[in-house]
């Protein structure tokens, strides 16, 4: 059985049953760690909630719509207003030094390896 994501107007998808978008998220190695980059327009810092457990990161976000005093939406093109989104994780990655920020609607996560796993120079000595 396959399951089929249908896009949604503000460029992600919508979990099939769930009524939440699925925000595009961008993931970025390099030799230190990962750097996700989501985004999550409408979503203010108060609204975003992480949930980085033993090996899996949870992004959940609530969108703000704010409609101005005296007047009422008729129409909205996003019709569901929350973004979620799970990802695995390697256990070479330390989710007790990760960082985030959310500037202009882009959730940037960034996740480093442990110091084990990070790559490191080896001294040669000459005899």
């Amino acid at each position: 059985m396959t399951t089929t994501r249908s896009p949604d107007q503000a460029g992600g998808s919508i979990a099939p049953r769930t009524g939440v978008l699925i925000p595009p998220v961008d993931v970025i190695e390099d030799a230190s760690g990962i750097t996700l980059l989501a985004d999550m327009p409408g979503v203010s810092k108060d609204k975003l909630d992480l949930r980085l457990e033993t090996n899996s990161l949870t992004i959940h976000g609530a969108v703000s719509l704010d409609v101005p005093e005296g007047m009422e939406s008729r129409y909205a093109e996003v019709k569901h207003q929350q973004y979620q989104r799970t990802f695995a994780l390697s256990k070479e990655l330390d989710g007790e030094q990760a960082s985030a920020e959310l500037a202009h609607g882009v959730l940037k996560i960034r996740i480093p390896k442990t110091a084990h796993a990070q790559p490191r120079r080896v001294q040669i000595n000459v005899a």
